[in-house]
Parts: structure tokens; C-alpha cells; sequence
């Protein structure tokens, strides 16, 4: 039985369907993956369906929906390693080469579409969805990852929280402190922690945009701060540096001339651009990678380009662009 064929059903569907959006948020932060948290809110809708008829009411309906969703997100948690950004793996190229090596996705965060049509879903909190935020979530023990998300952004009571994870009120106080010991030291050794509430400069963005479709390595570089780097999930390899980036661009120059943007968000409403690129045809442009600029002094600090094409149909945009 699936989620369409039971769209229509009883109470219960009603209100999964209600808690749907920040549940998916929620399983987002935990995981760091849009597609692993589509993944535990599909499990989590099924055991809800299966399991409704025995629910007997001795917490709310919406603190047993969590439970089963946390439950879902823990168990895929021990069986995976955390995940990570490109510049928390290695430390930049020594060589700059065209990079070939890569990493399965499920090493990576990833960005993710809005959760929710509803601007005023204040369960959303931009500030916690921000990539950097959900890096470092990462770092937290899983459970104590989930006490901190369900106290601090979805402000839950001590007993609640409990009642959802199968702890006491005791334990959950006890792991939040920790948590939030653990999340400070790590905001104050991430610079881009510190930078996160430094929207893109529309005008930065905008000439980030003219300077790659037409490919001038010079305009672009120069874009850069001194301090500026570029990721490339799911490649490892990260560059640092205009001297580096300007040999990268140049080694690259073959893939990305004849490229064009899209404008998109991500996380939340952060702006980001999506790439474009010439079909091996040539007779249109093709999903490539999703661009997103953490800034620094009005310039480019981290340039981080997701490189996954199937991101593109999950955040809307069209499959091909006609050249």
C-alpha cells in the first residue's frame, strides 16, 4: 500500500499528511539528505498506517508520529558514517588537476528543496537549515542530535522530547547540555558558521553569473576572496586560492564554456544558481551542478557546487534548457 493509494484515508493519513512538511525537515537535519529523509518519512507514513489501530492515546499522536520517524532516522544513523563537506575530508589540492575521483553520495550533505509552500511554517527555521548548520549537526551523537533539534528548533518540552525517544526528562536535559557544548565549540571554530547570516550579494551573484557564461577566468577569479575556495561534491578534491582556482577554471574551461544559470533556492530560501552545460551534442544545455556562495567581505568565500544531477528534478527545475 502506498502513499497515493491512501492520500484519501482516515484520521491517520490526515495527520501525517499535516506533519508531513517539518517532518521532513526534521529528518533532513538528522540525516543531512533530502533523499534519505524522503526515504524514513515514506517509512515512517507506512508504520504509521500499519500501526494506527494499536496506537492507544497515551501521548499525542503527533509525539508517537515522531517517535517512529526518530526511531527510523537513529537506525539509519548506525549504519552509516557521518556525513561531511569536501573542505571537513582533506585539506585543498596540493595539484591541481581535473579532478576523477569521487565518493559515493551518501558521504556528503547535500542541499535540499523548500519543505513547505507555507511561508509562515515556523517550524522552518532558515537559520537551521543553512548547509553549514547541518554539517555540524552531523558532529553530535545521533540521539543527541535529535534532543537538540526537537528542543531547540522545534522548541518541544523536556517531556516530550522523552516521551518520543524513550528517554527520561532527566536524560534528555542531560544530552541537550551536551549537545549544545558540543555545537559551540564547533560555531566558534567554523568560520562559515559565523558568515551564515551574510545573504549573497545580489550583485556579487549577479556578476558571478554574466562572468561564467562567458567564461572569462580573470572576471571570475577576481570575484574570489584572497581566502576563497571551491567544493565539488561528490569529488573530494577542493581548491583554495586565485592561483589555484584560475588553473582549475583553465583545466575546466572545456566543460563549462557555453554553460548558463538558472536561479533556484536551497535550505530554505538561500539563493544558489543552478549550472546548465552543453550536451555532448551539442544541441542543448543539460543539468550539471547547483552553485551556492557562502560571502565574505563582498566576495566569494566558498563556492560550493553540488554536482548531482538528479537534485535538479527534486528541486523543480527543467531537465534540459534549449541552447
Amino acid at each position: 500500500m502506498n502513499e497515493t493509494a491512501l492520500q484519501h484515508g482516515g484520521p491517520e493519513l490526515q495527520l501525517f499528511d499535516s506533519l508531513k512538511p517539518e517532518l521532513t525537515s526534521f529528518c533532513y537535519r538528522m540525516l543531512g539528505s533530502i533523499d534519505d529523509a524522503d526515504d524514513a518519512v515514506q517509512e515512517t507514513f507506512i508504520r504509521v498506517w500499519q500501526s494506527w489501530s494499536s496506537f492507544r492515546q497515551e501521548s499525542s499522536p503527533k509525539t508517537w508520529v515522531y517517535r517512529i520517524a526518530s526511531n527510523i532516522c537513529l537506525d539509519k544513523l548506525r549504519q552509516v558514517k557521518r556525513r561531511i563537506r569536501p573542505v571537513d575530508f582533506s585539506g585543498p589540492a596540493a595539484s591541481i588537476i581535473v579532478p576523477s575521483e569521487t565518493l559515493p553520495d551518501s558521504s556528503w550533505v547535500w542541499p535540499a528543496p523548500a519543505f513547505s509552500d507555507n511561508p509562515e511554517d515556523v517550524l522552518i527555521r532558515k537559520d537551521t537549515l543553512q548547509l553549514c548548520f547541518i554539517t555540524l549537526l552531523q558532529m553530535l551523537p545521533p540521539r543527541q542530535r535529535a534532543v537538540l533539534l526537537l528542543k531547540d528548533v522545534f522548541e518541544w518540552s523536556a517531556k516530550q522530547i522523552a516521551e518520543s525517544l524513550g528517554m527520561t526528562p532527566a536524560a534528555v536535559n542531560s544530552a541537550l547540555q551536551r549537545a549544545r557544548e558540543t555545537m559551540d565549540r564547533a560555531k566558534l571554530r567554523s568560520e562559515e558558521y559565523s558568515l551564515m547570516e551574510e545573504q549573497p550579494d545580489q550583485e556579487l551573484v549577479s556578476r558571478y553569473v554574466e562572468a561564467f557564461e562567458r567564461f572569462d577566468i580573470h572576471a571570475l577569479v577576481a570575484l574570489f576572496h584572497e581566502e576563497g575556495h571551491m567544493s565539488m561534491p561528490p569529488f573530494p578534491m577542493w581548491v583554495r586560492g586565485k592561483d589555484d582556482l584560475f588553473q582549475f577554471f583553465s583545466l575546466t574551461r572545456w566543460h563549462c564554456v557555453g554553460s548558463r544559470f538558472l536561479p533556484t533556492q536551497v535550505n530554505g530560501g538561500y539563493p544558489a544558481l543552478a549550472q546548465y552545460m552543453p550536451s555532448p551534442d551539442q544541441t542543448c544545455l543539460i543539468p550539471w551542478g547547483i552553485h551556492v556562495m557562502v560571502m565574505k567581505d563582498k566576495k566569494i568565500f566558498h563556492l560550493q557546487n553540488f554536482i548531482n544531477t538528479p537534485l535538479f528534478s527534486r528541486f523543480g527545475l527543467p531537465e534540459r534548457l534549449e541552447k
